[in-house]
């Protein structure tokens, strides 16, 4: 079960230098194992209506969340006090706490690309390291 940071899709949708990796990782994993935090998907929605890419942004809801099978992952108001906490114990930036905390509260591996998470006790994986854990 894994928890996508935004900068797997990021990597897709922006045509970065991951996403064949990331595409890879996507598509072989089902999508049942595959979990994203509304705070990801604001975030991903924020950079791309900035872009002017309102339509990638409505079409990667509809594929991932509406008819895809990702599940979306919450924390509440009363986590904010964890979210903290990790932040100050892994040196984490907001964004970075809030995904290793909703990793911890629904036992997910974090898939990333962002080594920031190499700082704390759960880790992270890339896309390619699932694939090759999966094989």
């Amino acid at each position: 079960m894994y928890l996508v940071d935004s900068n797997i899709l990021l990597e897709i949708l922006l045509s970065q230098e991951s996403a064949e990796q990331a595409k890879q990782f996507l598509s072989r994993i089902p999508s049942e194992n595959l979990y994203l935090s509304d705070f990801s998907l604001h975030s991903i929605g924020l950079i791309l209506l900035r872009r002017g890419m309102h339509s990638a942004f409505t079409r990667l809801v509809d594929d991932l969340l509406i008819s895809g099978g990702v599940r979306l992952v919450r924390l509440s108001v009363e986590d904010m006090q964890s979210v903290t906490d990790r932040a100050r114990r892994f040196n984490l930036d907001f964004d970075d706490a809030y995904q290793y905390l909703a990793a911890e509260k629904y036992n997910l591996t974090v898939v990333s690309f962002d080594s920031d998470f190499d700082r704390t006790e759960r880790g992270r994986k890339t896309p390619g390291e699932v694939l090759t854990d999966s094989r």
